[in-house]
């Protein structure tokens, strides 16, 4: 596995300041943000030379652009920003290519008016699984016209709240565009060591022949978000699991600091050469 940070974890508006620092901290691969080219992360526009600068500095940085974010609430309430949404991640299929990179992260949503990271009891109501259907539906017309698969995370927060629904999604688009970021730390709150490595054996299997991208991060004992290695994580089960199928795709890390990254990456590379990294308490 290729160990990667979301970009956006460092400070700075050119490629290149990011992208340095990304292979500094010992990264050798990036989840890309638009904002880390000085752009919303969902821009209404990408040039063709906001594009390039993404590839040169990819290329004189070493770090691989292994997918770039194109999360927005795809079942917002509001269908108005549901349709500027779709619109702006046309905008960025289309310079993916340019960006050396043909994986778009995407959220699949809550009913939640403010916070597109927040549960809403609306979540599981069919009408929400009905506009889920729509939105990917449109974002897989986008994904075939430029050529770019599509990546979506089981979250607790969001109406794929578990692996199995995201399997239940995958059956129903019946599209190999739609691909599975997978964060273990997303799939739990509190839970015994047993119940944990259940439920992440279970959606690791569920999900494999689909999965192109993992996630790190951790949980605290109370069920607050850690940084990879500082929480309850069994990495050593996690990423066991994950070698066990084959996966062979990039390990992303997030929710740290950049003071961190280093630690991060430094616990990440013991924890794949399995030298005894595991649970980081």
């Amino acid at each position: 596995m290729k160990l990667g940070i979301f970009a956006k974890t460092f400070e700075g508006t050119e490629p290149s300041t990011v992208l340095n620092a990304v292979a500094r901290a010992g990264f050798a691969a990036a989840q890309y943000n638009m904002a880390c080219s000085g752009l919303p992360p969902m821009p209404e526009t990408i040039t063709e030379a906001q594009a390039r600068a993404v590839t040169e500095a990819a290329q004189s940085s070493g770090v691989e652009i292994v997918a770039v974010s194109g999360t927005y609430n795809m079942i917002h309430p509001d269908l108005t920003l549901r349709q500027a949404g779709l619109r702006n991640l046309a905008t960025l299929a289309a310079r993916c290519a340019g960006m050396s990179t043909a994986l778009i992260t995407l959220c699949t949503g809550t009913r939640d008016p403010i916070d597109q990271w927040k549960a809403h009891a609306d979540n599981d109501t069919p009408e929400a699984w009905r506009d889920l259907l729509e939105a990917m539906g449109a974002a897989i017309e986008i994904a075939e016209r430029y050529n770019v698969d599509l990546a979506i995370e089981p979250e607790l927060a969001n109406v794929v709240n578990s692996a199995e629904k995201a399997h239940r999604l995958i059956a129903a688009l019946n599209s190999p565009r739609v691909k599975i970021v997978l964060d273990p730390a997303n799939l739990f709150e509190v839970a015994t060591l047993d119940e944990q490595r259940r439920i992440v054996s279970s959606a690791i299997d569920l999900l494999a022949d689909r999965i192109v991208m993992a996630h790190a991060k951790d949980r605290n004992p109370d069920g607050s978000f850690a940084t990879a290695g500082k929480g309850v994580l069994d990495y050593a089960h996690y990423l066991g699991r994950l070698k066990a199928i084959g996966f062979g795709g990039s390990l992303v890390t997030h929710g740290l600091s950049a003071s961190e990254a280093a630690n991060v990456a430094s616990f990440l590379k013991r924890a794949l050469d399995g030298d005894g990294a595991g649970r980081g308490r």
